[in-house]
């Protein structure tokens, strides 16, 4: 689409023959090397410029259809090379069109003036009454969106980052759209204001208004049959498809948003799926997951989270209006039937079961279960570190990363144990020390947040909460340590030494990316005094907060070791990191021996039931073992006994070399 010259009068001949016309001939452009021979039946006006119709494109079912314009009202629009535009019920009008698209029965596709293409849109998200609006766009992270929404509180931070957004959308306003080249736009109603990235397949959807299609050749998009989009921007391998009705919502990177699914208000990050419920001013951070028609997602902050059928939250009491929120820390979940009265606050990797109406906070006791009995929120602290399903999800997350493109919009941190949540467990052992303190060791009950905790669930989340907590301060020492020859105990504590001097304080969760707090407040200090004022420069600090997590990740984990085992920096020796590790290996293989057992009981005889329908106990083992297999070859089992073999032989072999310091320093 180079050069481009005005058409001879053979080819104005031409193309009248083949049914053409055009309000002037002189507005129309062409290829050096064009030729009308493919042109037909076909108006135009405006200013056209139009490229070669040399290829043909095989179609499945082995199909052969040449390039071509057929039937059509083009008005003011570039074409590239070697396309299809046939069957255009209305016209097109004000668009840029890539090489090797193939456009064929849509009702219009029309830029109606100046339009920023989704970008500045605002989303009601979390609180539906506003207060806490996201105004999307096509490089906005889960956690820029995370800083906008949440810190309100700041007023000049939100108006800087306002205007940055807003100079973005103004820099890609336009009175022309585009389509991308290798694109294929077919059996589509109605498409306003919008720009479709290169290898995009809009099929059979309804209506799409006023967004934009971040589909690239790394990672194309989809949009499928019966789709409506209004006001929304789609992202990088993503698919919107059988149904799906959006209305205000930014689809994040590699999402699938399905099967009559309904969202308005609502932002989904990268990989997150939606099918057959509805969600309306949710913030779904990566990984949010929900697939069943009873289940509505409203108001609330989610993240690693799968939504069991069923699951409902309330955002208002019938006083206010729907002003109220909720947040479920990463890797909550819910499960069948279950319900959040909004206010509340989930600690993270807790599971949620039954119907809540406390509004508690459980936020610094993570992996617990919240059980309702007697309209009571009751919590087991700590009991999910020891559940199969946990560990099972962590394993899944980073293998269901479907994101291909190479710009990754989201930093994703998919640690299971890390500061963040650690430094929740700390919290959650004072809390229940406390609460044992006031109320007596003996005390049947202990109440916190309007809920109950017994006597031995107490008990038992003191355990397992130390228990995890050596295992995440053992990880992060042995791999300090590893595959170093010490020679003696001032080597090891030169080695124990952070690169960084920053991280050692509190750590938050930005939707995704785990980080230090004081960092992300020096980039809202940095933000706020107009010393970064662009997109991608925020962008920037966030990738090397998550390039270097394992590094600032040593500096709190060093100064946490110091604490909890009551040891000095100058003075730690080898026979103090033996001690450490072998709180450590007893932790992670006493952790792994729970996991063990809890995968166990999926082979329980109780779990055979409605195996082998016509059959004794022997026939219903055998047909649980044809469909299930074995407890003993179960790869998920097999990989436990693996890791606790795996961790033994590394705690042993650190523990084999701090034995030669000792000997050296003997």
């Amino acid at each position: 689409m180079s050069n481009y010259r005005q058409l001879t009068t053979q080819e104005i001949k031409a193309l009248k023959e083949n049914g053409c016309s055009a309000d002037n001939w002189t507005n129309i452009q062409v290829a050096d090397k064009f030729t009308p021979h493919y042109i037909s039946n076909t108006k135009f006006s405006g200013k056209i410029r139009l490229g070669v119709l040399d290829k043909e494109f095989k179609l499945s079912g082995g199909l052969i259809k040449h390039s071509c314009i057929h039937r059509a009202t083009i008005h003011n629009c570039d074409i590239g090379d070697d396309v299809v535009i046939e069957n255009i019920q209305n016209y097109i009008a004000n668009y840029t069109i890539g090489s090797n698209c193939f456009i064929q029965n849509i009702d219009v596709m029309l830029v109606k003036g100046l339009s920023t293409f989704g970008n500045g849109v605002r989303v009601s998200v979390l609180n539906e009454t506003g207060g806490r609006d996201v105004y999307i766009h096509n490089k906005l992270s889960a956690h820029f969106a995370y800083i906008y929404s949440l810190y309100r509180h700041r007023p000049l931070l939100i108006e800087n980052m306002y205007a940055m957004i807003d100079r973005f959308c103004n820099k890609h306003a336009s009175d022309k759209g585009f389509v991308g080249e290798n694109s294929t736009i077919v059996n589509v109603g109605y498409i306003e204001d919008v720009n479709i990235g290169s290898h995009s397949k809009i099929m059979g959807s309804m209506m799409l208004k006023n967004g934009t299609i971040n589909s690239n050749e790394h990672a194309p998009v989809r949009v499928g049959r019966n789709v409506i989009v209004e006001d929304f921007i789609i992202s990088s391998g993503s698919r919107v498809e059988s149904g799906a009705i959006l209305k205000r919502c930014f689809v994040g990177q590699a999402c699938v948003l399905k099967q009559n699914y309904s969202a308005s208000d609502s932002l989904f990050f990268s990989n997150s799926q939606g099918m057959n419920g509805e969600a309306s001013a949710v913030f779904a951070g990566p990984f949010t997951v929900t697939h069943h028609k009873s289940t509505l997602l409203i108001a609330g902050m989610f993240s690693f989270m799968n939504a069991g059928s069923g699951s409902n939250q309330s955002n208002h009491m019938y006083k206010l209006g729907p002003i109220h929120q909720g947040v479920l820390e990463r890797g909550a979940k819910t499960t069948s039937d279950s319900f959040v009265l909004w206010p509340a606050k989930v600690g993270p990797f807790s599971l949620i079961l039954g119907r809540h109406h406390q509004h508690a906070d459980t936020s610094n006791l993570p992996y617990s279960y919240l059980i309702e009995k007697n309209n009571t929120t009751y919590i087991a602290p700590g009991v999910n570190l020891r559940s199969v399903g946990t560990i099972r999800d962590a394993k899944k997350w980073p293998e269901r990363d479907f994101r291909n493109d190479p710009n990754k919009l989201d930093f994703i941190n998919f640690n299971l144990l890390s500061p963040y949540t650690i430094q929740k467990v700390l919290a959650g052992i004072d809390i229940l020390t406390n609460l044992q303190a006031t109320a007596g060791e003996a005390s049947d009950i202990y109440t916190y947040q309007s809920c109950i905790i017994t006597n031995s669930a107490l008990k038992k989340g003191l355990k397992l909460y130390n228990m995890v907590v050596h295992k995440f301060l053992g990880n992060s020492l042995i791999k300090r340590l590893e595959h170093i020859q010490f020679k003696s105990n001032k080597e090891i504590r030169a080695r124990l030494v952070p690169d960084l001097d920053i991280g050692t304080g509190e750590w938050v969760d930005l939707s995704g990316l785990i980080a230090p707090k004081s960092e992300i407040d020096l980039l809202i200090s940095q933000i706020e005094k107009g010393e970064i004022t662009k997109l991608r420069d925020i962008n920037q600090v966030f990738g090397y907060l998550h390039a270097n997590y394992y590094t600032i990740e040593w500096s709190w984990a060093w100064r946490k070791i110091q604490e909890y085992y009551q040891l000095d920096a100058s003075s730690i020796t080898s026979s103090d990191v033996i001690s450490i590790v072998e709180k450590w290996k007893n932790s992670v293989i006493k952790l792994d021996e729970m996991i063990y057992e809890d995968a166990k009981k999926e082979f329980s005889l109780s779990f055979k039931t409605g195996f082998g329908a016509d059959g004794n106990i022997k026939e219903r083992m055998l047909d649980f073992e044809s469909v299930r297999g074995a407890f003993d070859n179960n790869e998920f089992v097999v990989t436990v006994l693996k890791h606790i073999e795996d961790k033994r032989a590394l705690g042993d072999e650190l523990i084999a070399r701090m034995k030669q310091v000792d000997k050296k320093n003997g």
